[in-house]
Parts: structure tokens; sequence; C-alpha cells
């Protein structure tokens, strides 16, 4: 076994230390560490692997000891002198509270996210997800993002946080391979205000929505704009009025008659690889 590991046993739920990995929801784990500038807990080694190469610091370290040794070992070496705290499978999904899929668990410290300004500056393709509340599906649209050559991904305030752990887990850690953003953090200046410093910048936008003036997305006119953004609205209510009203476009994907939707983050995969550059 490696020397430099910092092996710690659990051998009480309520120690200190793996503390950060107990039953705490994203918004509570968030607000906990605000102090400290916040955290978030990454699920399987490739997830981890993809965030420490990312830049994202890690804190501590949650497995079962099997991994040690095993699939999680690449990642540790990377990591020597990290708290690595290891307890059997009961132990550990009595102190995470959920039923364990992978077993290995890394703590990091969140970064501040760019300027949505920075990351759009030199893109052609960028993806704009509104109010979108399910963190499978964001997880679902990052990792389409990734491997159909989205150049960025903007987040309205009130969408998922995409270091959620299941949207990470979810998009297999592509969410460390995308550029993103938040747009509009003051729900004042979304859809307004950011709509327009979209423009500015030289993007046409794309609503996906159900309209009678809606065009399929196959269209030609869309496949040749240079810079488009194109827009993903909630599950449910789909994108607000205003952000389809101040649209260039609005466009849909054909389907068979009697079927007028698809969950968004189907639909944005066929989007994707339709509008791609080839």
């Amino acid at each position: 076994m490696n020397t430099e590991i910092n092996l710690i046993q659990v051998t009480d739920l309520n120690q200190p230390g793996p503390d950060i990995f107990a039953n705490l929801t994203e918004r509570e784990l968030r607000n906990a560490y605000e102090q400290k500038g916040g955290f978030f807990i990454a699920e399987s080694p490739k997830v981890i692997e993809r965030a420490i190469t990312a830049g994202y610091e890690p804190i501590s370290f949650l497995m079962e000891e099997k991994h040690i040794t095993g699939d999680a070992a690449p990642v540790l070496s990377k990591c020597p002198g990290i708290p690595v705290y290891t307890a059997p499978r009961a132990v550990l999904e009595k102190l995470t509270g959920f039923k364990l899929t992978r077993g290995v668990f890394c703590a990091f410290k969140r970064k501040n996210p760019p300027e949505f300004e920075e990351i759009c500056k030199n893109a052609h393709r960028i993806a704009i997800l509104e109010n979108i509340a399910d963190a499978t599906n964001v997880g679902a649209i990052f990792r389409s993002a990734a491997a159909l050559g989205i150049d960025a991904v903007l987040l309205t305030p009130e969408c998922a946080d995409p270091l959620n752990r299941r949207c990470l887990r979810v998009s297999m850690g592509n969410v460390f391979l995308t550029q993103w953003a938040r747009i509009g953090e003051e729900n004042s200046l979304w859809p307004a205000a950011g709509m327009n410093k979209l423009k500015e910048m030289g993007f046409k936008t794309l609503s996906m929505a159900l309209r009678n003036n809606s065009v399929d997305i196959d269209s030609p006119v869309l496949y040749n704009e240079d810079k488009l953004a194109i827009l993903l609205g909630t599950e449910g209510d789909g994108l607000l009025t205003e952000t389809i009203n101040m649209s260039d476009y609005v466009a849909k994907i054909p389907m068979k008659e009697g079927v007028d939707s698809l969950n968004v983050a189907a639909a944005a995969a066929i989007i994707f690889w339709e509008l791609r550059r080839r």
C-alpha cells in the first residue's frame, strides 16, 4: 500500500472530518461551508480524476477500503497526504444517507466560475439552460454538450447546480470538460439583459419551443449561423414567454403525430447533433 496515503478509519458516525460527506443536501453542503468558499462532492474515480485535472482542489476522500489499492489507486497517487476516510459499505451508507453506487467520494473546494462573456468570446455554439431544475437532466445535457461540440453552457439563476453530486455523476465528469458560467445571477437580469448581451456579442438566439411560427431544426438557416445560442427550457413549462419573444428563431424537433415533446436532455442531444459545426 502507498505509504503516502493518509488513511483514517471511520469508527464513529459523528467523528469530525468525514462530516462533510454526512447526510447534507446539496444546498446545505454549500451553505454549511460558505465561510470557506463552498464545497462539492464528486463520486467515482473517473469523475474525481476529471475534477483534479480541471484544477479543483481535493479536501478529503471517503471510500471502501478495497478501492484504495483498486480503482481509486491512480487518483490517490496524485493526492499524497489528503485524508482518506474509510469504512465498510454499511457504515458509509449510514454516514452518507444513501445507497452507494461507486463507493468512492471526494470533497473538493469550489472555484468561482468565469464570467459568461469570457467563455463565449470565441464560441460558435453555446447552450443556455433556463431554470432546468432536475440535476439528472443538467448532467445529461453537459454530457451531450461535451460530446457534440458545444463550446460553452450558460445557466440561468434558477438552474440546477452543475457541481451537484448527481449532476456530476450523470455527466460522467463532463461538467469539467465543458466551459460553463452563470448568466443573469439576479433574476432581473434574465432574460432581457442576458439576451441583449448575447446579441451584442454577435449570437443569434434560438428558442426550442412549440410555436406556430417555429421552423424544423434541420433548416439550413439555422445551420448556417456562425454564432448560435440554443435555449432550452425547464421541465414542464419550457422557456419563458419573454425569452421566446426575444429570440431570433424558434425551432422544434419534427415528431410523429400525437407526440409533442421530448425530455429536455433527449431533445438537447438531438439539437446539438443537428446544429453542430461540421
